[in-house]
C-alpha cells in the first residue's frame, strides 16, 4: 500500500486489544485520534512511551482527542504488559492497545518499513482529525523514543488554526502569538479578524496575539 499523506482519509478497521474488540471509526467517534505504533511488547522504550501517554492521557481528552496503540503482539501479551508498564512507570494505562497479530493495521497504514525491519513496526505517529483524515505523520526510529508533548503541541497547533485565519510560528506553544496567514490582506478583514491588533515585521509576517485567549 502506499503511504499515507496529509489529507487523506485514516483507514477504518476492526481488531482485537487489550480491552476487546475495536472498531476504529466507532471508537474514535468524533473526537481526534492519535495512532502510534511500538516495535514489540515488554521492550523497554516503549514501555517508557506507553507509560508517559498514560500520565498525560487527561491533557489528550481535554483536547477531545483519543489514543490509541498498536503493535504486533496478541492481546493477551497486551494485558500482561500493561502490567509492567504500570509497575515501572507508576501510571495506568486505560486506553487500549491494538493486536495486530496478522499486520492488518500494520499493512493499512504502513507502519513496517522493510529496510529497517522485515517483521516489526517503526515508531509512526498518526494525528486524525473528526472528519478521519490524516493530519500529522511522524515516524521515528525504532531506537528513539518519542516526544509526546510534541504531539500535544500539534494537536493545540491543528485545533487553533482550523479556527482561525493563523499558522503557529517555530516552537510555537499554547497562549504564544501567532502569525497572520498571507492570505488576507484586506484592511478591514484584518481589524475585524484581529481585534488584538498585530505587528507587521514584513508585509508576509504579521504577529499577533492568540485569538481565542
Amino acid at each position: 500500500m502506499t503511504a499515507l499523506r496529509l489529507g487523506d482519509t485514516a483507514p477504518d478497521f476492526e481488531q482485537d486489544s487489550s480491552i476487546g474488540k475495536i472498531k476504529f471509526y466507532d471508537y474514535l467517534g468524533d473526537s481526534w485520534g492519535v495512532l502510534f505504533s511500538h516495535p514489540a511488547d515488554f521492550t523497554p522504550v516503549c514501555t517508557t512511551e506507553l507509560g508517559y501517554t498514560a500520565i498525560v492521557s487527561g491533557d489528550f481528552a481535554k483536547r477531545n482527542a483519543k489514543v490509541i496503540a498498536v503493535s504486533v503482539d496478541d492481546a493477551d501479551s497486551h494485558r500482561k504488559w500493561i502490567e509492567d508498564i504500570n509497575d515501572t512507570q507508576k501510571t495506568k494505562v486505560e486506553y487500549p492497545i491494538l493486536a495486530d497479530a496478522d499486520h492488518k493495521v500494520a499493512k493499512l497504514y504502513d507502519m513496517i518499513h522493510p529496510n529497517a525491519s522485515s517483521t516489526a513496526t517503526v515508531r509512526s505517529v498518526f494525528i486524525i482529525d473528526p472528519n478521519k483524515k490524516v493530519r500529522l505523520t511522524i515516524t521515528y526510529p525504532a531506537s528513539t523514543g518519542r516526544n509526546f508533548d510534541e504531539i500535544l503541541r500539534v494537536l493545540d497547533s491543528l485545533q487553533l488554526t482550523d479556527n482561525y485565519s493563523v499558522a503557529t510560528p517555530v516552537n510555537w506553544k499554547e497562549g504564544e502569538d501567532v502569525i497572520i496567514v498571507p492570505s488576507i490582506k484586506d484592511e478591514a478583514e484584518l481589524k475585524a479578524k484581529f481585534p488584538k491588533g498585530y505587528t507587521v515585521v514584513r508585509p508576509y509576517l504579521r504577529i499577533t496575539p492568540q485569538p481565542n485567549k
